[in-house]
């Protein structure tokens, strides 16, 4: 059975490279353009893995991602971080989130900054997915 990855970015093209390299490397594809929505479809579909951008409307990725790991049905399934913003940004954001009362979260099993060539994020995915 082909495995499901969730993929939650507000760019149209990073969502169409992201689909392509997940389709040619025998995965199903489930896309998100906001964070709101890529939470709720998180929730309704289990996915393998997802692959989450930080700045996007509705809800940052950066949001998505402690909710994530702070519900008990969700925080076990793998994260890549693949955004612009630079990996110490995005830890940055977690600790200040952290000192205004929220628990602090694990670090992302992965971040890739953008661009990323398409054969590292398919081997990524094949060994956060192999992994877990």
């Amino acid at each position: 059975m082909s495995k499901r990855v969730l993929a939650v970015d507000d760019d149209p093209d990073i969502i169409m490279f992201v689909k392509t390299v997940l389709e040619e490397n025998g995965y199903i594809p489930l896309i998100a353009r906001n964070g709101e929505t890529g939470l709720s479809i998180a929730r309704d579909e289990g996915p393998d893995l997802i692959i989450l951008d930080v700045l996007m409307p509705k809800q940052s990725g950066i949001r998505m991602y402690r909710e994530l790991k702070s519900d008990e049905t969700l925080k076990g399934v793998p994260v890549i971080i693949l955004s612009g913003i630079a990996r110490r940004t995005f830890l940055r954001s977690q600790e200040a989130l952290t000192e205004f009362g929220d628990q602090p979260v694990p670090e992302p099993e992965l971040y890739m900054e953008k661009p990323v060539e398409p054969a590292e994020l398919a081997e990524a995915v094949k060994d956060l997915i192999d992994r877990s």
